[in-house]
């Protein structure tokens, strides 16, 4: 006699369900990182090595184009190499760069990068078109191919990748319009390129019927774009060190210019110690635990890095015509870059330390810093200074506000004056602690 009939098998199950998550992640072209830390891997440092290169153009461009123009056009070709290299950080901080695909894409993006860096001092004057195609080719081809590879990852992160290809489609013509052209109105055409692009990230990349995108698409590993802005940091410092000790060694070997080495290498150390000393750290900490990473992402480091960036580069021109010509007063071209790079920097730390501050206070020490650093800039330009002397004091600026920054954070100047019995006065004491206590109440 036949028995009772057999259940209905289960198809599938738990064991099922986790081998099909497991079988999605390795198909996945992701990191997977949650948000959590992301290591920058050896392909990335292999991919800055062109940028090493083209940050070395960049700078010679700026020494043999000293003027108003100059500084319009190497300013121009400055904000498309960062925005070249910034977009494909975002890009590797999603994509895993283990994965064959994505390293075949990074390889050739690093050639379109060299192509851009090969073309950058001629892009005013005959190389304009390979410049513009490098670039075009660089930002509208990866930002399409990532879109097509988010087509599995979900719709959010897809449609976002969309957007920015769009956007990239809208100043293409102006690229390639403005190279084809040449001309004053190459330079036009460039710059309303780059006005486009830059305002994408603002504008959320809205785009009619498809809307805008969402702080929360970008949901990146804070820690991993610290780590990148900071070794880009590290790139522009090297170039300084590179183009110092370059003219250095090309120069004769004498007092003035063993002096003038030295300026050029304590600036450098410096700007280093600046950077490193505290805005580096307080900017990872803020990222990697914030909910809106994306944002902070966007304001803190993919905007406000670029005149720190920037200042590094040129004051990094600066050194190389002090080791040219350390004899004699300081002329117009070095107290302008000098000045200038000084600012730049300055200014571009003060407002990302403003950002990763918990008070939200530009720091007093660089706003003393930049008057002081504009008045000593006026003063060489009516008068004749020693262009030792004046890339020397430019150095004590620096030196006198890392100085500053220093004490203030590790102990304070009135702990350390009270320390040696001089008193504080009260209104100062009170000001200190009312402070302490809107900084407590706010990282409570």
């Amino acid at each position: 006699m036949a028995g009772p009939p057999e259940p209905p098998r289960r198809v599938g199950g738990i064991g099922a369900a986790v081998a099909a998550a497991n079988q999605r992640a390795r198909r996945s072209l992701l990191r997977g990182h949650g948000g959590g830390h992301a290591p920058v891997s050896n392909l990335e440092l292999f991919f800055d090595l062109v940028f090493v290169f083209a940050i070395t153009q960049l700078s010679h461009f700026f020494g043999h184009h000293i003027g108003w123009l100059g500084f319009a056009e190497g300013l121009m070709l400055f904000l498309a190499l960062w925005w070249a290299w910034m977009y494909t950080t975002w890009v590797t901080n999603w994509l895993n760069p283990d994965r064959l695909p994505v390293r075949l894409m990074m390889l050739v993006l690093m050639l379109l990068s060299l192509g851009m860096a090969i073309a950058l001092p001629k892009a005013f004057s005959g190389t304009g078109l390979a410049f513009a195609a490098s670039y075009v080719a660089m930002q509208l081809g990866r930002s399409a191919w990532v879109a097509l590879a988010f087509r599995s990852e979900g719709a959010p992160k897809a449609r976002n990748m969309l957007r920015i290809t769009i956007w990239f489609c809208l100043s293409a013509p102006l690229w390639i319009g403005g190279a084809l052209t040449g001309g004053p109105a190459q330079l036009g055409l460039w710059l309303a390129a780059l006005a486009i692009e830059y305002t994408g990230p603002f504008a959320l990349y809205r785009v009619p019927g498809m809307g805008r995108s969402s702080t929360s698409d970008w949901d990146i590993s804070g820690s991993h774009m610290a780590e990148r802005c900071s070794l880009f940091i590290i790139i522009a410092l090297g170039e300084g060190i590179v183009v110092t000790g370059a003219s250095f060694a090309g120069g004769i070997v004498d007092a003035a210019h063993i002096a003038a080495l030295l300026i050029a290498f304590l600036t450098s150390a410096l700007m280093w110690w600046l950077y490193f000393d505290l805005a580096a750290e307080r900017g990872t900490r803020l990222i990697a635990g914030h909910a809106q990473a994306g944002r902070i992402a966007r304001n803190a480091y993919t905007y406000l890095h670029m005149p720190i960036v920037l200042g590094i580069v040129i004051a990094a021109v600066g050194d190389a015509l002090l080791l040219e010509q350390p004899f004699g007063p300081a002329g117009l071209p070095l107290v302008a870059v000098q000045t200038g790079g000084s600012m730049l920097f300055l200014a571009g730390l003060g407002l990302f330390k403003r950002h990763a501050n918990t008070m939200g206070n530009f720091p007093m020490s660089h706003s003393v810093a930049i008057v002081a650093v504009v008045a000593l800039g006026m003063t060489a330009w009516g008068s004749s200074v020693p262009a030792l002397r004046f890339a020397g004091l430019g150095a004590v600026i620096l030196l006198v506000t890392a100085v500053w920054e220093w004490v203030s954070y590790n102990g304070g100047w009135m702990e350390r004056a009270e320390r040696i019995g001089i008193r504080t006065p009260a209104r100062l004491r009170e000001r200190a602690e009312r402070r302490r206590s809107e900084i407590e109440a706010k990282r409570g």
